[in-house]
């Protein structure tokens, strides 16, 4: 699936679901102007010299109601909007979800978190937070605004009752939504559609409270109690068919994009039989795919297979389990598999040469393969190689790093070291930059990991800070200032601070904080002609000093662009290259994937890409949210 295509596709999902929104809200509008006229006109009706219906269509009454539903609808969804800003971590949260330790014992554990950050290396993804829901039914989901705030929820009963085949299957199907813009439209969908179900919660709560007051006073009814108990019955009225409405809604944009998910997961994984038999799985286990926790239902549409029983026929938000299998495997006999038993420890029972693959077998950790042609038909879409290529690099990184990266002191000694300068003057200036400034818990893992750090090759580095991030996201405020003052002090010493330093310290600021979503007109190649030409010049001279090269890499890239730009001649500051890259962010897709077109032919001038060179490349292309895959082949 073309990533450009599936974000602008997502784009214009959004612009659909407000005009459906804005449908159901008439709808709703009008349901409570009904049932407000009967109230009037029978409450006033028996009142002499009344005129129930004048009363009940005035003008004023008819404004103030729709005003008023407007008011709960916009209240609700703002809210809604405010509480889910911490993005996947609050879906996870309050769907009862524990986030996964990252040095966990448990195997299981320990299993899906290596399974999920060999899919992240693989897409050029950030490694997402992962949280375990204390549910049997087997099910799973992504959440989230952006990559960088997003987290996977692998159900319980899932981890304990997949292979690891299935289970890859399952998070390459959830990674899918995640690179495709589904993420994001389910996340807008579920604050806007909150505010069409306020109205049915608050006419449950007058319900309840009203029962409640009937069991403590018994036989004393009054007035007040029989208006309370009619406004409830009408707010569950009008909130049955915002109900209604929002599920049509999420069934209308969930459904078609559950199948494209599971054929980018095919795509993904090359394995078919691994994405097929964890639905089987799914349609053999007593409990299938439901979810008990209470707010279930409202999530419904985010999750892997249906989570909540009720919905079905138009407003089931995913297609059926056989539709799926079949399309997966189109000669399959309908035989399910036996239920197999929910057991802990079942990554301890299987052959080792399904969870690991050694750096001989995969693609080798430094390469960065590529043959030129257009590199934006590849961001977004990893495939198996890129799987095999990311075992391979975690397999080659010393497993004291690897340790290192799941450990909170230690991870941000990680970072510093990869963000250390490769000639010793410069480690030394910049150690001594650290003293004042980091914890002295992580100096001392700093020094720990000296030997360790020095042996990181390229090729190495981009996967380890993606490793880190996690850990890095978890800090408080008063420690990740000081993480950033750490970072700007280790810039600072720099001897000679190159392009790809500059992009690594990038890498490690976005993928830690998030991206500031680029607002405004969007902007074509010519009119961020300057940014363009700093870009290209600084990732012409990346892969050598001779004045020549760069200048060959530059003009081979002016060849795909047609524009008329100027190699400069000297590197630039890192505070340039932040505003040249603000500015390129503001590209249209079209614009983007021209300027990564034009970025590969630069690096690729030579016939080959050195593994400075394609992390520069890559760490660039992530800042501007176009993940690139670890190989390119």
């Amino acid at each position: 699936m073309d990533f450009f295509g599936a974000q602008a596709q997502a784009r214009r999902l959004t612009l659909w679901l407000v005009v459906l929104l804005l449908v159901a809200v008439v709808g709703m509008v009008v349901a409570t102007v009904l049932v407000v006229t009967l109230a009037v006109a029978l409450l006033e009706g028996g009142q002499p010299g009344a005129d129930p219906l004048g009363l009940a269509f005035d003008p004023l009454l008819l404004g103030g109601v729709t005003l008023g539903v407007l008011a709960v609808v916009v209240a609700g969804s703002l809210a809604r909007h405010l509480q889910l800003r911490a993005g996947g971590a609050a879906v996870a949260e309050a769907l009862g979800g524990r986030p996964i330790n990252a040095d966990t014992r448990d195997p299981d554990e320990r299993r899906l978190l290596n399974v999920v950050e060999e899919m992240a290396i693989a897409s050029g993804l950030p490694v997402p937070l992962v949280y375990v829901l204390e549910e049997s039914g087997i099910n799973a989901f992504a959440a989230g605004h952006t990559p960088q705030d997003a987290a996977i929820g692998v159900t319980r009963g899932a981890i304990e009752s997949l292979s690891r085949d299935e289970l890859q299957g399952v998070v390459a199907h959830e990674f899918s939504h995640v690179l495709h813009g589904d993420m994001r439209l389910n996340m807008r969908l579920i604050a806007l559609l909150y505010g069409i179900l306020v109205i049915g919660l608050v006419g449950r709560m007058l319900l309840r409270g009203t029962a409640t007051r009937r069991m403590v006073r018994g036989s004393r009814q009054n007035n007040a109690q029989i208006v309370l108990l009619g406004a409830g019955l009408a707010l569950m009225l009008v909130g049955f068919i915002g109900t209604l409405c929002g599920n049509l809604i999420k069934a209308a944009v969930s459904r078609q994009r559950e199948f494209l998910a599971d054929a980018s997961a095919v795509q993904y994984t090359r394995n078919p039989a691994g994405l097929a038999d964890a639905l089987k799985r799914v349609a053999a286990h007593a409990q299938g795919s439901e979810l008990r926790a209470s707010q279930a239902e409202e999530f419904s549409h985010l999750y892997f297979s249906r989570g909540v029983s009720g919905l079905r026929g138009l407003t089931a938000t995913h297609p059926p389990l056989v539709t799926r299998i079949r399309r997966l495997e189109p000669e399959w006999d309908g035989k399910l598999p036996e239920p197999r038993q929910a057991s802990p420890g079942i990554a301890q029972q299987e052959p080792e040469a399904t969870r690991t693959t050694t750096a001989a077998t995969a693609v080798g950790s430094s390469a960065f393969l590529a043959s030129g042609g257009e590199l934006s038909q590849r961001v977004g879409e990893p495939r198996d190689t890129d799987l095999q290529g990311a075992r391979g690099t975690l397999a080659e990184i010393d497993p004291r790093l690897l340790q290192a990266v799941h450990e909170p002191y230690a991870a941000r000694a990680v970072i510093y070291g990869i963000l250390m300068g490769a000639d010793p003057e410069s480690r030394t200036r910049q150690r001594e930059a650290l003293v004042d400034a980091a914890m002295p818990e992580v100096l001392a893992e700093l020094d720990r990991l000296d030997q360790p750090l020095r042996s990181v090759r390229p090729g190495q580095r981009l996967a380890l800070i993606e490793l880190c991030l996690p850990m890095l996201r978890q800090l408080s405020v008063a420690q990740y200032a000081r993480l950033h003052e750490c970072l700007e002090r280790l810039m600072a010493a720099e001897h000679r601070p190159g392009a790809l330093q500059w992009a690594l310290h990038r890498l490690v600021t976005v993928g830690s904080q998030g991206v500031t979503s680029s607002r405004g007109r969007r902007l074509s190649l010519a009119q961020v002609g300057d940014a363009v030409e700093l870009l290209l010049s600084s990732l012409a001279r990346a892969g050598s000093d001779d004045q020549e090269r760069a200048r060959a890499a530059f003009d081979r890239a002016l060849g795909r662009l047609d524009m008329a730009l100027t190699l400069r001649p000297e590197p630039a500051s890192p505070q340039a290259l932040d505003a040249a890259l603000a500015r390129c962010r503001q590209l249209t897709d079209v614009e983007r994937a021209r300027l990564l077109d034009a970025m590969l032919d630069c690096v690729m001038h030579d016939g080959q890409v050195a593994p400075e060179e394609a992390e520069l490349l890559r760490a660039v292309a992530w800042a501007l949210e176009c993940p690139l895959p670890l190989t390119l082949n």
